[in-house]
């Protein structure tokens, strides 16, 4: 077959401009991360692409894929290296999923792993930086449960190098534990109680023989049917050898009979969710009663004893309005914004972080972003770290909106918002591949 030297010339500008645009790798390149959300009727979980220029989701072939910890899953948590997802079962079950991404998005089931016998209600859940260790935050230690109120605990789960679990240990944490965030791993001059010594690159950026610090911190909502012991948080000092955990000297726990009376870091009335701020300088803990974000500094001993190391202190500026029942919140990937999703009012809530002493401010920040009824969990894509979802749980929808990289403002993505399955109770995003990791976050 012949060509013309017009139609050659048409033909080779052509096939440079669809290299050039990604054609040729066909839709994967358009895809720059991955959506999973849980759905609390039926355990099942949708899975969407996510268009890199638009942020718009298009529902994977095959979605919603059936899930194996039954019905009213909590949350879901992604390992470190995108590939896997981990659901974690709520009320009665005792059950944690194991889910392999696909390189086109879908999920295949892999195993299902229990928290140590008896041991239920699990309430959140969270990956160390390092993926060795997965900790799920459950309400009642066996033989405790919601007719005999008892103490609550965390299980600490191996991950293998296939990302498999180990058999986990149970570790106590107050009597109403809620949520759990483990902050980036931090590399001092001394240890932390509990941590094992490393060769590792310092704060400061200089290599050298240091300890490596990294804090385990666990919302203990108590409340009246546990007595009067108030609201606190509760921070632990993780091994990064084996995941043990142990007590930082600002927080403790005593036994006695079937109730632990702990003391910790002060959270406001009825604290809800909380998350570490990837410098792992500070901490932001949401009050879903007062309609408040209550932020910390983390203390990081450089010489001495450490035995600071990892607690907290109030910032002065706090606490921070949020709007109405904020039961979920987030960091951006860059450190620099702060949101949470608000039950009752429909909307999230933004936030800048002075990155000096970690306080937040509104200013720049145009009011909230309306998203449909009742949201839940929210996710910021770890891609380009620019598109947030949030799960609606009475609109059986997901909303997305778009961040400004200057200003933390969001704009709502077209088409938004986009079905989900029934009831979701959560939402995660993961990377897709190679292609995600090349235009990854600046």
């Amino acid at each position: 077959m012949k060509f013309n030297k017009r139609f050659r010339t048409a033909l080779a500008v052509a096939t440079s401009l669809a290299i050039g645009l990604g054609a040729v790798a066909c839709s994967r390149d358009y895809t720059v991360a991955y959506v999973f959300s849980t759905s609390a009727a039926n355990g099942s979980v949708s899975a969407y692409a996510v268009d890199y220029q638009s942020g718009e989701l298009t529902q994977i072939a095959g979605s919603p894929f059936t899930g194996q910890v039954g019905n009213n899953p909590v949350t879901l948590v992604a390992a470190p290296n995108q590939k896997f997802i981990y659901i974690i079962g709520g009320s009665q079950s005792s059950t944690v999923e194991e889910m392999a991404v696909g390189t086109d998005g879908k999920l295949y089931g892999q195993k299902t792993y229990n928290l140590a016998s008896g041991d239920t209600y699990a309430t959140s859940a969270a990956i160390d930086p390092s993926g060795k260790f997965l900790y799920v935050a459950f309400t009642y230690i066996s033989p405790f449960g919601p007719a005999n109120l008892g103490r609550g605990g965390i299980s600490v789960f191996p991950i293998n190098a296939d990302n498999s679990l180990g058999t986990p240990t149970t570790v106590n944490a107050g009597n109403n534990p809620v949520a759990i965030a483990v902050s980036p791993a931090d590399c001092a001059v001394t240890a932390a109680a509990g941590t094992g010594q490393q060769t590792c690159t310092t704060t400061n950026g200089s290599a050298g023989a240091g300890f490596v610090n990294s804090f385990v911190y666990v919302v203990d909502q108590e409340g009246p049917a546990y007595g009067t012991n108030p609201a606190h948080i509760l921070g632990f000092a993780q091994n990064t050898n084996t995941g043990v955990l142990t007590l930082l000297s600002g927080s403790s726990c005593a036994t006695v009979g079937s109730s632990t009376t702990c003391t910790g870091y002060h959270a406001g009335v009825t604290p809800s969710a909380i998350a570490v701020d990837p410098s792992g300088r500070f901490v932001y803990v949401t009050d879903k009663t007062s309609n408040q974000i209550i932020g910390y500094s983390i203390s990081l001993a450089n010489a001495g004893s450490g035995a600071n190391n990892g607690n907290l202190t109030p910032l002065v500026s706090s606490p921070y309005t949020t709007g109405l029942y904020p039961v979920s919140i987030i960091i951006d990937p860059r450190g620099k914004y702060v949101y949470t999703t608000n039950y009752n009012s429909n909307n999230v809530s933004s936030f800048a972080i002075n990155t000096a002493d970690g306080s937040l401010s509104g200013a720049g920040l145009v009011g909230n972003f309306s998203t449909s009824t009742g949201p839940t969990c929210v996710t910021i894509d770890p891609a380009l770290g620019i598109y947030l979802y949030t799960s609606n749980y009475l609109d059986s929808s997901i909303s997305g909106g778009q961040l400004s990289p200057n200003t933390g403002n969001l704009t709502a993505i077209v088409n938004t918002p986009f079905p989900s399955g029934t009831l979701p109770s959560c939402v995660i995003s993961v990377t897709n591949g190679s292609h995600a990791s090349s235009i990854v976050n600046p």
